[in-house]
């Protein structure tokens, strides 16, 4: 962690940010309270996704009882499952970290997690969010699931390139920066 005295109130804190303050918080409640911090970040990431896709699909005026039933899943389901699925994987892989073990487990999850995850919330959806009879949701998920999934492994694909070109332009302004405080 980083230095300083840590105490409140003062001082810059060593130039620290409310963001940097907050960030670190953050870690700290994740480290002492794992699970749940990481069900009220899924609840409040489906919050944030959910409110989003309703503006982008055009809605005028937010659906609260939507927004909530979809921060609950989150909360109850997202949180929990992610939190015990990466404990389980830490298991098999006996907690190795290396490339080769990152890439098992991301293909261990996506052969598995990731078809079970949106099978279940095509149905908490079609059931629970929009209160529709179950045989029709069945019928629904069955016309739906295949192309949900195989969109779920392509999304995967084109954010992992984003995020390695954003992480690759990073490394290179961070070298750049080094070599011309070092000039």
């Amino acid at each position: 962690m980083a230095g300083g005295s840590g105490g409140a109130g003062g001082g810059t804190g060593g130039g620290d940010s409310l963001a940097r303050r907050a960030w670190r918080q953050y870690l700290l409640q994740l480290q002492r309270h794992p699970l749940r911090t990481k069900m009220i970040t899924a609840g409040c990431l489906a919050g944030v996704s959910d409110s989003v896709a309703q503006k982008l699909s055009g809605y005028q005026k937010i659906e609260k009882r939507r927004l909530l039933l979809k921060m609950i899943f989150g909360f109850a389901y997202g949180g929990p499952f992610g939190h015990f699925l990466h404990k389980v994987l830490d298991y098999i892989f006996k907690g190795k970290k290396d490339t080769k073990t990152v890439a098992k487990k991301v293909l261990l999850e996506q052969i598995t997690s990731s078809p079970w995850n949106n099978l279940l919330f095509l149905f908490y959806y079609g059931y629970v969010v929009e209160k529709r009879p179950l045989k029709e949701v069945k019928t629904r998920v069955k016309k739906q699931y295949l192309s949900v999934q195989l969109s779920a492994w392509m999304f995967r694909v084109i954010v992992h390139s984003f995020v390695a070109c954003c992480w690759g332009i990073f490394l290179n302004l961070r070298a750049r920066a080094m070599s011309l405080k070092q000039s």
